[in-house]
Parts: structure tokens; sequence; C-alpha cells
């Protein structure tokens, strides 16, 4: 492929993990095995979550790991004006509303009943906007390059935020905006991801954009059989080079790619060349999950 542009889009919530660096290898060499980009955005729209010097600190890590991207960091934070004019144009097809609901008032159902859709419940009161997912293309289908066919109905997924009561844009409008506009044509990232794509399927339509390929990658579980998250605090990924080389070669191994057991202890940018040469989708498990027990002990 000669147009081929990937990208690795972390929140800046803390330092990355095992999990963290699988998602970013993955994409890596996707995009490196087609002769792509690969770029590097920085998920900012929640900056309470985002503590001073946490985005510094995951450049540094990627590259530890020999993960260099493509062109100048894209900043979520500064793309307020872009994300307004997208829910403007949604709201002109009638395809967002304001809800003053709160997650208290609809806890007994399983997704939002969408309450508000024919006027706000509480005038007055703060607000959020949602998407009008029971107007919005249906039902979506799309082609994930290792969980094959995918056909849901998104009104059964219920009306996601798209911008939230106190004005911070949420992330299923400003990834779509973001991909748009950096012309990203193909999304690696996480399993747990996946069933976000028939929303984010929704705004490219009604927005005119092209739809990007997808591949969505085996989440990495811990010890407790949780997800490694920042949350349940995974321990960070490492920038000394004797602790990256076997981790990076744990993380070959995680993607299914069967890197030769001499190149654990190979320098990073051996270990890369290898893996870019040798890099294939097929060899990837349909599988949801990856015990890291096994992978880094």
């Amino acid at each position: 492929m000669s147009h081929y542009r990937g990208r690795f889009a972390p929140t800046p919530s803390g330092p990355l993990h095992f999990g963290s660096l699988v998602a970013a290898l993955g994409s890596f060499l996707d995009a490196r095995h087609a002769g792509g980009e690969w770029r590097l955005r920085i998920e900012d729209v929640d900056p309470p979550r985002c503590p001073a010097g946490a985005a510094d600190n995951l450049q540094r890590q990627l590259e530890a790991f020999g993960l260099h991207w493509d062109g100048p960091v894209a900043w979520q934070h500064d793309r307020h004006a872009a994300y307004a004019e997208a829910l403007a144009r949604l709201a002109a097809q009638g395809l967002a509303y304001p809800c003053s609901c709160s997650r208290k008032q609809w806890r007994g159902h399983a997704v939002y009943p969408g309450w508000c859709r024919e006027g706000v419940q509480a005038p007055g009161n703060p607000v959020a906007w949602r998407l009008r997912s029971d107007r919005g293309l249906r039902p979506v289908v799309w082609h994930d390059r290792l969980f094959g066919e995918q056909h849901v109905n998104p009104a059964a997924l219920g009306d996601v935020v798209l911008q939230r009561k106190d004005g911070l844009w949420a992330y299923q409008l400003a990834v779509v905006v973001d991909d748009a506009a950096q012309g990203i044509t193909d999304v690696v990232r996480g399993f747990d991801l996946l069933d976000n794509t028939p929303w984010q399927r929704q705004l490219q339509h009604a927005l005119g954009y092209p739809e990007p390929r997808y591949l969505h990658l085996p989440l990495i579980i811990g010890e407790d059989g949780q997800k490694l998250s920042k949350q349940n605090l995974a321990s960070p990924l490492p920038e000394q080079d004797d602790a990256v080389r076997p981790l990076l070669h744990a993380a070959l191994t995680a993607l299914d790619q069967a890197p030769p057991g001499a190149l654990a202890t190979a320098p990073v940018a051996e270990q890369l060349c290898w893996a870019i040469a040798h890099w294939r989708v097929d060899r990837l498990r349909a599988e949801a999950h990856r015990q890291v027990v096994s992978l880094i002990r």
C-alpha cells in the first residue's frame, strides 16, 4: 500500500504500560510494513485526567522502544473549534441533541433511554450533547481485519455522549474528527474499542468522512484477570535499554509474531527491523485476550 497513514493516540493520564506497548507496537508495525506513515496524537480533551508532564513521559517511553512517529505530535486540546463545528453539523441534521439527564436517573436501564430526544427534560439544567443513534446509519457493517465482519444496530447501544455537561469533548466525536483531519486510513487499536466503532461509523457517515480500515488487537490481561490499565496500577514501561529489550520481545510474542528467541537481547533497532519485515496480521489469533503473566516472566 503506497497510501497508508496510521496513528497511536494515547490519553496522557499516566505512563504507558505493557498493554499500551502492544497496542502501539501493533499499530507501528502495520504502518511500517505497509511502507506508510505512523502519527502520534495526544488525546488530552479531558484535562483533569492529564497530569502535568504525562505527555512528555509517554513520548520518552515510545522513543525508548524505538517507536518513532512521523510529523509533529497532534494535540486535541487545541481542537475545540473543529469539534464544535462538527457538533453543529450533526445538530442541524437532527443527529445530536441536548440532554439534561444524569446517569443516576437512568441507572436502572442498560443504555440511556433517550428521554431528551424530543426536548430537554429539565430546562435550565446543564446539558450534555448526545448522538441520536436511532437516526444515524443503520445497521453498521464493517470488516475488522482480525475479527471479521461486524454487523451492529447502534440504536441498541444507546445515544452516546458527544460533549459533556462540563463542556469537555467526548472521545467518540473527537477521535472521528481528528482521524478525518489527519487523513488516517488505518485504525489499529485494542479490542476494548471494537464496540465503539458503530457510533464512530455513524459519525463518519453523517459528517461525510472516509471510513478507515480497522484492526482490533487482543487485550493484555493481568494476573487479576483484568485488562492492564493505569486504573489498576499496571507497571509503567521502563526506559532503560537492558529492560526495554526483553519487554519489546515479549510484546512481539503477545502479537503472535513468533520472534526468534535470540532477538530477546538484541538491540531495539534490530528487533524492530525483523518485526517490520516479518509482520503478518494473519498470525494474530482472533481471541479477545492475552494473559500477560506468561509473556513477561
